[in-house]
């Protein structure tokens, strides 16, 4: 986002002299429509009368209105903007509030130590420049109906989007994990946020995972026709994994493809690896079998037992975002990043690192060992007609940015 220093912003903190210094500290980074509020009160009354900021600079630990119940507030506000949370309180207790913040659906950007640094702060609003942010009308999820997401999915407005991962060590192509979006003849690309929810609730969720499939094995035998070979990584849910008929299904949708199944693989969530673990088992074993890998996606963020990694034949290891952006610089992500790999190493599992956002996350990926990564500073999701045209700038980019730990180059 090119004009991202033309958005509003709104700071809040009980300490007039730390309004001062966030307010020239933004001014000289180039912000102009700077809003300021010593409370969390006073910050409320701006956001009722529908000054709505993209961009809210909050301390957490103010009286009368603490920095949990205001973001509370501004999940009952809808809010639809970027946080950045100021504070003196531990990392522990700041990242306590982030993670909050990030359940109560609220984009969170990071948060920075009193005293705040320029360059620090600077570098975190750099962000922005890479993000595309939400638009300030309310979340369109709540305006559709199932039948009409039904009729999405069996006329085709349903597509795939290819976001590209690399082997850390060496910077070579390792394939890409498939984004479904809805390309909405109204409201133009819908994320999934706004109607996988609503699939999940209403039945529609096999269905939606089988039109994925299907336009990704369409999409690689379009690439494998023009020379290049993909591997090709998709999400799917708790009603796939309980479908007995699964393995089947996809092995003939491969065979029908002419691709092979060596080049999918399925992401199962963490989370979701507790219940009806039989079927579960009984299922991703024929997976398994029929030589289609298998990932646990956002690593970190369930509740699943070192046993039940250690019974399902997972073949990757993806380690969530939360443990990846800004961990050089957190000993609490680096403690759980590190113990993550380790427990891949010993179950013989690829580690993946997921929302890789900036040089400096590379780099401490590549001194710890990582295997492969994806996330914003590599290449966003793209469509199928990007990727070629990405892959060799990415080869060029290796070279041109000295990224690599070691002489060998990319695919």
């Amino acid at each position: 986002m090119e004009d991202y220093k033309a958005l509003p912003v709104l700071v809040v903190d009980d300490e007039p002299f730390i309004l001062n210094v966030l307010r020239h500290m933004l001014g000289q980074l180039g912000f102009e429509a700077i809003t300021t509020a010593g409370s969390g009160e006073e910050a409320l009354q701006i956001l009722n009368a529908g000054e709505l900021p993209q961009l809210i600079l909050l301390d957490i630990n103010m009286p009368s209105i603490d920095g949990v119940e205001f973001i509370r507030a501004l999940v009952t506000l809808g809010y639809p903007g970027s946080l950045v949370l100021v504070s003196g309180e531990s990392e522990r207790a700041l990242s306590a509030v982030m993670r909050l913040a990030d359940v109560r659906g609220i984009n969170v950007l990071g948060y920075l130590k009193k005293p705040v640094a320029p360059d620090a702060l600077g570098e975190l609003l750099a962000t922005l420049s890479t993000r595309t942010l939400p638009s300030l009308s309310p979340s369109k999820a709540s305006t559709y109906e199932p039948d009409i997401l039904q009729t999405a999915i069996a006329s085709g407005e349903l597509v795939n989007y290819f976001q590209p991962k690399v082997n850390v060590q060496t910077g070579a192509f390792e394939g890409v994990e498939v984004l479904v979006r809805w390309l909405h003849p109204r409201d133009g690309l819908v994320y999934p946020d706004d109607f996988i929810p609503l699939a999940e609730d209403n039945g529609l969720i096999q269905a939606l995972t089988m039109n994925v499939l299907c336009n990704t094995f369409r999409q690689l035998r379009l690439w494998q026709d023009s020379g290049l070979t993909v591997k090709a990584a998709i999400n799917i849910s708790m009603d796939d994994l309980n479908s007995l008929s699964f393995p089947d299904d996809l092995a003939k949708m491969a065979k029908d493809s002419g691709v092979s199944t060596h080049d999918i693989q399925l992401e199962v969530t963490e989370r979701q690896l507790i219940p009806n673990l039989a079927t579960v088992l009984d299922t991703l074993s024929r997976l398994h079998l029929k030589r289609i890998a298998l990932a646990v996606d956002d690593f970190g963020t369930g509740y699943s037992s070192l046993a039940q990694l250690s019974d399902l034949p997972f073949d990757q290891l993806k380690i969530d975002k939360r443990f990846v952006h800004g961990a050089s610089g957190n000993p609490t992500a680096q403690a759980i990043f590190i113990a993550s790999t380790d427990i891949a190493n010993q179950l013989a599992m690829e580690t993946v690192a997921e929302g890789v956002e900036d040089r400096a996350d590379w780099d401490w990926l590549q001194q710890m060992g990582c295997d492969v990564a994806q996330g914003y500073f590599i290449a966003r999701p793209m469509p199928a007609e990007a990727l070629p045209e990405w892959l060799e700038h990415w080869r060029q980019r290796v070279h041109a940015e000295d990224l690599l730990s070691s002489p060998t180059g990319p695919d």
